[in-house]
């Protein structure tokens, strides 16, 4: 094999080792619903980058495997997208969250966050949930994807091929 040859191949081999750990720190998902309305539409695609909880603030948007009904600690593989009211540490916002109200906890307990859409009529999120696990944080939104051309809108339901949906709509997240 010539010199040049096996530069073009260490390239290929660069770009494709700099493509997997780019994948595994970042992903694109396609909002669905009207939940975090006026901030994201529907259609919306962004860019999230993968954190532990400990990395996420109040007032970030933040991405999350959807709780199963009468399990919040478990995911269906569905995402949603929400904002991040309160983290571990912060008070707890009993007063604001019917289902916090209960809680005993002055703060947030470890391992836990609330969540609430921007389009509070109509998101499913920690009023109904209470505290969402760590554990389902998929990640933060760094940036709304300009890509989505207003003229040609992503119909309901049906993400650009090769991106991931996130379910933010009242009975789906």
């Amino acid at each position: 094999m010539t010199a040049a040859a096996l530069g073009a191949l260490g390239g290929v081999a660069g770009l494709l080792a700099v493509t997997v750990l780019l994948r595994r720190r970042l992903l694109f998902v396609t909002v669905a619903g009207l939940s975090m309305q006026p901030t994201l539409d529907h259609g919306d695609r962004v860019l999230v980058r993968r954190v532990p909880l400990d990395a996420v603030r109040a007032g970030q948007l933040v991405v999350l495997a959807e709780p199963v009904d009468g399990d919040p600690g478990g995911g269906t593989g569905a995402l949603m997208v929400k904002r991040a009211v309160a983290v571990p540490g912060d008070p707890a916002p009993r007063a604001t969250f019917a289902a916090l109200a209960a809680t005993a906890d002055p703060v947030v307990p470890a391992g836990r966050l609330v969540v609430k859409g921007d389009n509070a009529r109509l998101s499913r999120d920690s009023r109904h949930l209470g505290y969402l696990p760590g554990t389902a944080l998929v990640g933060v939104v760094v940036r709304r994807w300009p890509l989505r051309s207003p003229a040609a809108p992503v119909a309901a339901g049906q993400p650009p091929a090769g991106r991931r949906r996130i379910a933010s709509e009242g009975g789906t997240g």
